[in-house]
């Protein structure tokens, strides 16, 4: 819903209708009015002739009102009654009943403006949910009678892809409860460490552990983070669980945002620049990934390469091959200017959580709920190698001659990528390590916990040097506190 004070959300009425929409609902409270004719009186106040001259946006208007009431039932995942609404040229196509969501011009003839304002429960939409607001439903109403015209570059393309980029709400002040960190990083000097939270990214001192500083405007999770070659452009990949999917970019030192694009109906779990910085590739929930050009945001290609998420992806060393891993099992390599198809491995038998090329770029290391990382020849899709774990592997990175991971076993490791040679093992965490990063010039190794706890290594004595939990103003005391209460 948009907010009361939005420039487009309808609600700007004249004096006089005011007062009789304010005298319809006085009536409705002692009984003399019915709240059929309660709701048709608010439509037609709220079209008032002084609102007339407002225009009403499909793409910023009504998108974000059918992203968030109906897509859910009638989109590419779930078409009930065999009717879309997850695009504009869809909502115009019939469905079983050989009805059409909307007609230009004519109310009686949009389906969907006739469920919104039935009185029948059971035919009313959305269903099992309170009516949408009278001013929502006028917009409806006055974009139909004006033309139901479209306002955007693509109406075949997903509704989602098309509407302005939100503002996302703040994060708290004090976090109540910790978060997984699910996506950990070093700043391009290594003095720092980003880590995702709620609703924001967090900047840490990677020596004391101290809080510098909070970037926010972020989706609600962030589940991959990644910094530029240059060092000047930190990537957030993420969203909010079943409504949204997005990739952001933002100054690291300044916090500023930079551009969002990638919008989705679902999250969006890993982004990886190329070696030049001049391109990003995204995981995608619909079993795609998707590359884009990092300056504009443009996009270049999408790939549908799976048939289940896409939980990992990785860039070759010279940007010319793009490797991913997803919840359908498997491991695929692609083209990365055509999409073409190169390799498929299918020896893990269980989802896939990571994936790194081989410096040499003839090979491949993936990771997943086998509780091995499997070593594969990208020419034949062959496995030369495994290492067992004793829990899933949920993180691979290689940097130079260095191979971590992260695991269920609470267990950070670091291997020699060429022999295998298991240098360290380092145990630590009370909880799952679900990140993991290096940075090769300070010689810093750091992971991120389910737990929300962050751990910064000494790898010569094999222990932390530093530990903090990764939410700004958390007292285990207070959490405890506050849960006993209840």
């Amino acid at each position: 819903m948009l907010p009361t004070d939005h420039p487009r959300s309808g609600t700007r009425k004249n004096s006089v209708a005011y007062e009789m929409a304010s005298a319809a609902i006085s009536l409705h409270r002692r009984g003399t009015i019915s709240i059929s004719l309660l709701v048709f009186l608010a439509i037609v106040f709220v079209s008032a002739p002084a609102h007339a001259e407002d225009d009403v946006s499909f793409r910023e208007d009504l998108a974000p009102i059918l992203i968030k009431n109906c897509v859910g039932c009638h989109g590419d995942k779930t078409a009930e009654s065999g009717f879309r609404l997850d695009s504009f040229t869809r909502a115009f196509e019939k469905g079983e009943s050989g009805s059409v969501g909307f007609t230009a011009g004519m109310l009686e003839k949009s389906e969907v403006f006739h469920r919104l304002v039935s009185d029948d429960a059971d035919e009313r939409m959305p269903p099992e949910s309170d009516p949408l607001p009278a001013e929502q439903i006028a917009m409806f109403k006055r974009w139909i009678e004006a033309g139901a015209k479209f306002d955007g570059d693509n109406p075949d393309a997903p509704l989602i892809s098309i509407v302005p980029a939100p503002t996302h709400p703040p994060a708290p002040e004090s976090y109540p409860f910790t978060i997984p960190v699910s996506a950990l990083v070093f700043s391009h000097d290594g003095k720092s460490l980003i880590a995702g939270g709620y609703h924001e990214l967090t900047v840490w001192n990677a020596e004391t552990g101290e809080l510098l500083r909070r970037i926010s405007n972020v989706g609600r999770r962030t589940y991959a983070l990644a910094i530029s070659p240059d060092g000047k452009t930190l990537a957030a990949a993420g969203g909010s669980p079943g409504s949204l999917g997005e990739v952001r970019l933002f100054n690291p030192e300044t916090g500023e945002l930079l551009r969002a694009f990638g919008a989705e109906s679902d999250v969006v779990l890993d982004a990886a620049f190329n070696a030049k910085g001049d391109q990003l590739v995204v995981a995608v929930t619909d079993g795609s990934l998707k590359t884009f050009d990092a300056a504009t945001g443009r996009g270049l290609l999408t790939i549908a390469g799976h048939a289940d998420w896409v939980t990992t992806v990785a860039w070759n060393s010279d940007g010319t091959k793009i490797a991913s891993g997803s919840r359908d099992k498997t491991v695929k390599i692609f083209e990365a200017t055509t999409g073409e198809l190169v390799a498929t491995y299918s020896g893990h038998g269980q989802p896939v959580r990571g994936v790194a090329f081989h410096p040499a770029g003839t090979e491949i290391f993936s990771s997943g709920d086998d509780k091995r990382i499997h070593r594969w020849k990208i020419a034949d899709a062959v496995k030369t190698s495994d290492i067992g774990f004793g829990g899933e592997v949920f993180r691979l990175q290689i940097v130079g001659e260095f191979l971590f991971t992260s695991s269920a076993d609470k267990t950070v490791r670091q291997f020699e990528v060429e022999s295998h040679k298991q240098l360290h093992s380092l145990t630590g965490h009370k909880d799952s390590p679900v990140s993991v990063t290096w940075h090769p010039a300070t010689k810093r190794l750091a992971s991120g916990g389910f737990d929300g706890e962050v751990i910064v290594w000494d790898l010569n004595e094999k222990k932390p040097k530093l530990t903090f939990i990764a939410a700004p103003g958390y007292s285990a005391a207070l959490s405890y506190s506050s849960r006993a209460r209840k």
